[in-house]
């Protein structure tokens, strides 16, 4: 359901690109130490945009340094890690292994089933030390698998559900900034899941598997799904604007007006032309 919060990669300079890809690789090296290297199979873009976007918010201090690793054997790549890296990492794992848990309960996929008991060995030290987040997690998880068996016609019902996970996700802290986050998070999590159906609408119809628009009873109709996501994605850069951003402010931009466009349209045009 991720892979639509990521820049616009042609539109970044040099600096930027490196920066991007800095979190990127902290973010997995961070998994690898906190949980096992068999989770950064899991490991999403998306997770980059929430490290950045708390560490412009909060700034903490960072520590950087270079990385050779087994996707990158040839060269070394730098790192960047601080305490938003650290927690992206954890929210990567518990999104990881909930996910695939819900695979497996749902579809009775094995391959999902053992790559879930490989990553839950960390899920009791990340429960312990971000139970509101997991809780969140596992929640929507739950009240998502729930409206699909029941095919819910509404898409807003399990786009706000979605959107109630990601304010959580967002909200690091409770402090003076956690509604604005939460406010954000909601929106954008409403805009991921309803891009997401939009994607796979077409193959959900071939497979005969739960999409919010054939429930709804929708014909393929993407300039008004691409209505209801720029809706939501204003109200989220509505709250985006309101937080006092410097820190990799552009790149953060970059993300939210034009990658999210990109990765959605790119997205869709891939599947229409598979199906």
């Amino acid at each position: 359901m991720f892979g639509f919060i990521s820049a616009s990669w042609k539109e970044l300079d040099k600096g930027q690109q490196d920066r991007y890809s800095g979190v990127y690789c902290g973010i997995c090296r961070e998994i690898k130490t906190r949980a096992s290297h068999t989770a950064r199979m899991g490991l999403s873009y998306d997770m980059a945009f929430l490290a950045l976007l708390l560490m412009s918010l909060y700034e903490p201090e960072e520590t950087a340094g270079p990385l050779r690793c087994a996707t990158h054997p040839l060269r070394r790549l730098d790192w960047v890690d601080n305490e938003c890296v650290c927690y992206a990492a954890d929210m990567n794992v518990a999104l990881s292994y909930y996910n695939l848990m819900d695979d497996w309960q749902d579809d009775g996929k094995r391959a999902a089933k053992i790559m879930a008991d490989a990553i839950g060995k960390s899920l009791p030290d990340i429960r312990a030390r971000y139970p509101r987040q997991c809780g969140a997690i596992e929640n929507c998880i739950a009240q998502l698998s729930a409206m699909e068996k029941e095919n819910c016609s509404n898409p807003d019902e399990p786009a706000a559900c979605f959107g109630r996970l990601m304010g959580e996700l967002l909200t690091y802290r409770e402090d003076m900034w956690a509604p604005t986050l939460r406010l954000m998070g909601f929106h954008l999590g409403r805009f991921i899941y309803l891009a997401d159906a939009a994607v796979d609408y077409r193959r959900d119809k071939r497979k005969g598997k739960y999409n919010p628009y054939l429930a709804m009873g929708s014909e393929e109709d993407w300039p008004r799904w691409e209505e209801y996501l720029v809706l939501d994605m204003g109200r989220c850069t509505d709250a985006y604007e309101k937080l006092p951003l410097v820190q990799d402010k552009a790149l953060l931009d970059n993300i939210l007006y034009s990658g999210v466009w990109v990765n959605f349209r790119g997205k869709g045009a891939k599947a229409r032309e598979e199906t």
